[in-house]
Protein backbone atom coordinates (compact mmCIF):
# COMPACT_ATOMS: atom_id res chain seq x y z
CA UNK A 1 0.00 0.00 0.00
CA UNK A 2 1.21 3.41 -0.97
CA UNK A 3 2.25 6.38 1.51
CA UNK A 4 -1.26 8.39 0.21
CA UNK A 5 -3.35 5.36 0.54
CA UNK A 6 -1.88 4.21 4.00
CA UNK A 7 -2.52 7.52 4.96
CA UNK A 8 -5.63 7.62 4.58
CA UNK A 9 -6.90 4.27 5.84
CA UNK A 10 -5.00 3.80 9.08
CA UNK A 11 -6.82 4.53 12.20
CA UNK A 12 -10.85 5.10 12.93
CA UNK A 13 -12.39 7.96 11.06
CA UNK A 14 -12.56 10.17 8.46
CA UNK A 15 -9.07 11.41 7.13
CA UNK A 16 -9.02 15.34 6.54
CA UNK A 17 -7.40 16.28 3.17
CA UNK A 18 -7.38 20.19 2.36
CA UNK A 19 -7.34 21.17 -1.16
CA UNK A 20 -4.68 24.05 -0.95
CA UNK A 21 -5.03 26.82 -3.23
CA UNK A 22 -3.03 30.12 -2.93
CA UNK A 23 -0.17 30.18 -1.29
CA UNK A 24 0.80 26.14 -1.36
CA UNK A 25 3.57 26.03 0.74
CA UNK A 26 2.60 27.94 3.99
CA UNK A 27 -0.58 26.49 4.26
CA UNK A 28 0.40 23.01 3.86
CA UNK A 29 2.50 23.89 7.33
CA UNK A 30 -0.74 24.48 8.67
CA UNK A 31 -2.79 21.96 7.27
CA UNK A 32 -0.42 19.34 8.47
CA UNK A 33 0.22 21.32 12.32
CA UNK A 34 -3.52 21.49 11.97
CA UNK A 35 -4.11 17.55 12.10
CA UNK A 36 -4.68 17.01 8.07
CA UNK A 37 -3.56 13.56 7.41
CA UNK A 38 -2.82 14.25 3.47
CA UNK A 39 -3.05 17.30 1.26
CA UNK A 40 -3.97 17.83 -2.30
CA UNK A 41 -2.73 20.34 -4.54
CA UNK A 42 -4.31 20.82 -8.34
CA UNK A 43 -1.04 21.25 -10.48
CA UNK A 44 2.38 19.84 -10.40
CA UNK A 45 4.44 22.73 -9.13
CA UNK A 46 1.72 22.78 -6.27
CA UNK A 47 3.33 19.10 -5.58
CA UNK A 48 6.95 20.61 -4.56
CA UNK A 49 5.95 23.10 -2.65
CA UNK A 50 3.49 21.28 -0.35
CA UNK A 51 6.52 18.69 -0.41
CA UNK A 52 8.98 21.40 0.15
CA UNK A 53 6.79 22.09 3.76
CA UNK A 54 5.60 19.18 4.87
CA UNK A 55 5.73 15.07 5.12
CA UNK A 56 2.21 14.39 4.43
CA UNK A 57 1.28 12.59 1.49
CA UNK A 58 0.47 14.58 -1.80
CA UNK A 59 -2.73 14.42 -4.00
CA UNK A 60 -2.37 15.66 -7.59
CA UNK A 61 -5.92 17.25 -8.18
CA UNK A 62 -5.37 18.27 -11.30
CA UNK A 63 -7.64 16.37 -14.09
CA UNK A 64 -7.10 17.78 -17.87
CA UNK A 65 -4.20 15.27 -18.67
CA UNK A 66 -3.67 13.21 -21.89
CA UNK A 67 -2.36 10.39 -22.16
CA UNK A 68 1.54 11.46 -22.63
CA UNK A 69 0.85 13.88 -19.80
CA UNK A 70 -0.21 11.45 -17.33
CA UNK A 71 2.54 8.98 -18.28
CA UNK A 72 5.04 11.99 -17.63
CA UNK A 73 3.56 12.47 -14.04
CA UNK A 74 5.34 9.45 -12.98
CA UNK A 75 8.65 10.60 -13.81
CA UNK A 76 8.10 13.24 -10.64
CA UNK A 77 9.08 11.70 -7.11
CA UNK A 78 7.20 14.43 -4.97
CA UNK A 79 3.52 13.64 -5.62
CA UNK A 80 2.27 10.25 -3.65
CA UNK A 81 -1.31 9.96 -5.58
CA UNK A 82 -3.38 11.62 -8.48
CA UNK A 83 -7.03 11.73 -10.16
CA UNK A 84 -7.87 9.73 -12.97
CA UNK A 85 -11.60 11.32 -13.84
CA UNK A 86 -13.50 8.72 -15.17
CA UNK A 87 -15.47 10.55 -17.23
CA UNK A 88 -12.51 11.83 -19.50
CA UNK A 89 -10.98 8.48 -20.28
CA UNK A 90 -14.48 6.96 -20.64
CA UNK A 91 -14.06 6.73 -24.53
CA UNK A 92 -10.53 6.23 -24.58
CA UNK A 93 -8.78 2.43 -25.02
CA UNK A 94 -5.85 3.63 -22.84
CA UNK A 95 -7.63 4.10 -19.23
CA UNK A 96 -6.76 0.83 -18.09
CA UNK A 97 -3.06 0.91 -19.57
CA UNK A 98 -2.59 4.49 -17.49
CA UNK A 99 -4.46 3.18 -14.62
CA UNK A 100 -2.25 0.11 -14.17
CA UNK A 101 0.87 2.12 -15.31
CA UNK A 102 0.49 4.29 -12.47
CA UNK A 103 -0.43 1.85 -9.74
CA UNK A 104 2.41 -0.68 -10.54
CA UNK A 105 4.88 2.56 -10.01
CA UNK A 106 3.71 3.19 -6.78
CA UNK A 107 1.56 6.20 -7.40
CA UNK A 108 -2.26 5.95 -5.89
CA UNK A 109 -4.62 6.28 -8.56
CA UNK A 110 -8.09 7.43 -7.25
CA UNK A 111 -10.38 7.15 -9.90
CA UNK A 112 -13.23 9.82 -9.92
CA UNK A 113 -17.19 9.01 -10.55
CA UNK A 114 -19.79 12.06 -10.49
CA UNK A 115 -22.56 9.73 -10.63
CA UNK A 116 -24.06 5.84 -10.44
CA UNK A 117 -23.44 5.01 -14.53
CA UNK A 118 -19.52 6.82 -14.12
CA UNK A 119 -19.14 4.47 -11.35
CA UNK A 120 -20.31 0.69 -12.60
CA UNK A 121 -18.29 1.07 -15.77
CA UNK A 122 -15.03 2.72 -13.57
CA UNK A 123 -15.87 -0.75 -11.57
CA UNK A 124 -16.06 -2.70 -14.44
CA UNK A 125 -12.96 -1.34 -16.10
CA UNK A 126 -10.59 -0.08 -13.80
CA UNK A 127 -11.33 -2.17 -10.53
CA UNK A 128 -9.73 0.76 -8.57
CA UNK A 129 -8.59 0.34 -5.53
CA UNK A 130 -9.10 4.02 -4.35
CA UNK A 131 -12.91 5.78 -5.66
CA UNK A 132 -13.11 9.52 -5.38
CA UNK A 133 -16.60 10.80 -5.21
CA UNK A 134 -16.68 14.33 -6.80
CA UNK A 135 -18.25 17.28 -6.18
CA UNK A 136 -22.20 17.31 -8.45
CA UNK A 137 -22.43 20.17 -11.02
CA UNK A 138 -23.87 22.26 -8.17
CA UNK A 139 -22.66 24.74 -5.23
CA UNK A 140 -25.42 22.80 -2.41
CA UNK A 141 -23.61 21.08 0.16
CA UNK A 142 -26.73 18.97 0.92
CA UNK A 143 -26.69 17.86 -2.47
CA UNK A 144 -22.97 17.08 -2.18
CA UNK A 145 -23.31 14.76 0.80
CA UNK A 146 -26.70 13.23 -0.74
CA UNK A 147 -24.59 11.99 -3.61
CA UNK A 148 -21.81 10.79 -1.56
CA UNK A 149 -24.36 8.37 0.45
CA UNK A 150 -26.41 7.44 -2.38
CA UNK A 151 -23.35 6.29 -4.45
CA UNK A 152 -21.79 4.38 -1.61
CA UNK A 153 -23.76 1.06 -1.00
CA UNK A 154 -22.85 0.41 -4.54
CA UNK A 155 -18.75 0.66 -3.92
CA UNK A 156 -17.92 -3.03 -3.16
CA UNK A 157 -16.13 -3.40 0.50
CA UNK A 158 -12.54 -3.62 0.99
CA UNK A 159 -12.23 -0.38 -1.64
CA UNK A 160 -11.22 3.43 -0.13
CA UNK A 161 -13.74 6.08 -0.48
CA UNK A 162 -12.37 9.61 -0.35
CA UNK A 163 -15.68 12.71 -0.69
CA UNK A 164 -15.19 15.88 -2.13
CA UNK A 165 -17.10 18.81 -0.46
CA UNK A 166 -17.06 22.32 -0.30
CA UNK A 167 -16.31 23.29 3.64
CA UNK A 168 -18.14 21.23 6.20
CA UNK A 169 -19.00 21.05 9.17
CA UNK A 170 -17.68 18.68 11.36
CA UNK A 171 -21.62 17.08 11.90
CA UNK A 172 -21.22 16.61 8.02
CA UNK A 173 -17.90 14.87 8.45
CA UNK A 174 -18.87 12.55 11.22
CA UNK A 175 -22.24 11.69 8.80
CA UNK A 176 -19.67 10.61 6.22
CA UNK A 177 -17.23 8.73 8.62
CA UNK A 178 -20.62 6.36 9.83
CA UNK A 179 -21.57 5.96 6.91
CA UNK A 180 -17.95 4.72 5.58
CA UNK A 181 -16.07 7.22 3.96
CA UNK A 182 -12.31 7.06 4.50
CA UNK A 183 -11.01 10.67 3.59
CA UNK A 184 -12.59 13.84 2.42
CA UNK A 185 -11.10 16.20 -0.03
CA UNK A 186 -12.35 19.81 1.75
CA UNK A 187 -12.41 22.99 -1.16
CA UNK A 188 -12.63 26.63 -0.64
CA UNK A 189 -10.95 26.84 2.88
CA UNK A 190 -9.93 30.55 3.18
CA UNK A 191 -6.46 31.66 3.84
CA UNK A 192 -6.43 33.30 7.25
CA UNK A 193 -6.49 31.89 10.82
CA UNK A 194 -10.13 30.39 9.93
CA UNK A 195 -7.67 27.85 7.83
CA UNK A 196 -6.02 25.79 10.78
CA UNK A 197 -9.36 26.18 12.66
CA UNK A 198 -11.73 24.44 10.43
CA UNK A 199 -9.60 21.76 9.62
CA UNK A 200 -8.29 21.35 13.52
CA UNK A 201 -12.65 20.83 13.84
CA UNK A 202 -12.64 18.48 11.07
CA UNK A 203 -9.43 16.69 12.30
CA UNK A 204 -11.28 16.02 15.47
CA UNK A 205 -13.89 14.13 13.81
CA UNK A 206 -11.58 11.53 13.31
CA UNK A 207 -10.31 11.62 16.84
CA UNK A 208 -13.34 11.28 18.34
CA UNK A 209 -13.18 14.57 20.24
Amino acid sequence: MARFAQAISEGDGISVIPLLEGHVGRLAAAADAAGAEALAVWRQDGVASARAQTGLPVLLRETELDVSEELRFLRSPDADACILMYAEWAGSDDAERVHERLSSDGVDCAVGVRDEEELEHALERLDPEIVLICRPATNYEEEELELVLDLLPDVPAGKLVIAESGVIAREQALALQRAGVDAVIVQGLAEDAAFSRAIEELAGARRGH
